[in-house]
């Protein structure tokens, strides 16, 4: 189970690799976005100081949280990093099944061309 604060970030993160959110968009305040999701408003808090501390967002005092400058390419690594450390899991998990290489190749293709369709 994700933590609500990181699935918070996870979707802040997601909207500005989309585009949805740009340099300079205001992000709800702390308490309306607590409201809306019916959550602590320290929760939500802790998302915004960790996506400020990753340097996705800005604070100004008094104004609100909002997107900032952030390099989007160090997310999309990050992202890219995330994902590497599960198929190492999945391919670790497919060796002890006795799965060969291209076995995996074959199936991650296979998935691949349903999730496409």
């Amino acid at each position: 189970m994700i933590p609500i604060y990181e699935q918070i970030m996870d979707a802040i993160k997601k909207m500005i690799t989309t585009g949805e959110l740009r340099n300079g968009d205001p992000l709800p305040s702390v308490r309306t976005l607590s409201k809306e999701l019916k959550i602590s408003a320290l929760t939500v808090k802790k998302a915004y100081d960790n996506l400020e501390a990753e340097g996705f967002t800005a604070t100004v005092h008094g104004k609100g949280t909002y997107v900032s400058s952030s390099n989007k390419e160090l997310l999309v690594e990050e992202q890219r990093k995330q994902i590497e450390k599960e198929m190492e899991a999945v391919i670790h998990k497919a060796e002890n099944y006795g799965l060969t290489a291209r076995e995996l190749h074959e199936l991650i293709d296979l998935l691949m061309e349903e999730n496409d369709k």
